[in-house]
């Protein structure tokens, strides 16, 4: 993955019949659509402190408080054995501190008790997909791109995006990305990944767009004005290019992409 922050869909037939398609460990990938576990409002006093424990955690887990977040969810589990949510924190812990037998291990447990929610398929798309299991991964994420209950689309279909770059394919990746700026205009990841195919394809006016958008309600980082720098210079917009080349100098010395910038590598 950069900086700027990671099985094929079935058939044609599977996908019209709603069927299921098996997964390598034997689990089946449930086809209906079903609500967000934490979206839905707990059974039992229990349950209920489950999901606040679980919601701290993920809190915790935000600002890199792994341990916390682990605690929490241990906590969770003890209120709920069989709180999936819980499962699915421990995943993300697991997966973040790089112990990935026991980040699968938790997210199978998690989807064991909720095949079809669309938070867990997402998380477990990208993590597969990062281990190098994209073919298992892109199916992942296709069941929670279309999930109609997953208020947040744009996460599994940036994921599919990146996915597909990860595998070197443009072409495939850029739909998705597409369809990730539609369900959120402001999705900075997406947009830069539009910029740089775009730029890669030599289509510098459609990378140039991009950047323009994404730079509209983002900050610049290193990465996206080397990008943008690139493009102006390509485009021989030489004013567009010097103010680019000023912000990496006064903001990003540090940066690799300022060094580049320096020695003249500009591809």
């Amino acid at each position: 993955m950069t900086r700027f922050t990671a099985k094929l869909i079935p058939a044609a037939l599977c996908l019209m019949l709603a069927a299921c398609a098996t997964t390598p460990g034997g689990m089946s990938v449930a086809p209906s659509a079903a609500r967000p576990v934490s979206d839905l409002t707990p059974l039992t006093p229990a349950e209920a402190r489950a999901k606040a424990h679980v919601e701290l955690g993920m809190a915790y887990l935000q600002v890199g408080r792994f341990d916390v977040a682990l605690d929490e969810a241990g906590v969770a589990l003890e209120d709920d054995p069989n709180y999936a949510p819980a499962f699915h924190l421990r995943g993300m812990v697991y997966m973040f501190v790089e112990d990935f037998a026991k980040a699968e291990e938790n997210f199978l447990r998690a989807l064991r008790q909720a095949p079809g929610d669309p938070e867990f398929n997402n998380t477990y798309g990208w993590y597969l997909c990062s281990r190098g299991r994209e073919v298992e991964g892109l199916e992942r994420l296709a069941l929670a791109a279309r999930n109609p209950y997953y208020r947040t689309p744009t996460r599994p279909h940036t994921n599919a995006g990146l996915c597909y770059l990860r595998k070197g394919n443009d072409s495939a990746a850029t739909p998705h990305f597409l369809r990730a700026i539609e369900a959120d205009a402001a999705n900075a990841q997406a947009l830069f990944h539009l910029a740089a195919i775009a730029y890669r394809q030599a289509d510098y006016p459609g990378a140039r767009i991009y950047l323009v958008r994404l730079h509209q309600q983002s900050e610049p980082t290193p990465e996206t004005a080397w990008l943008g720098l690139r493009t102006e210079r390509r485009l021989g917009n030489r004013d567009a290019e010097a103010s680019y080349a000023a912000q990496l100098r006064s903001r990003f010395a540090d940066s690799a992409e300022y060094q580049l910038m320096l020695q003249g590598q500009y591809e």
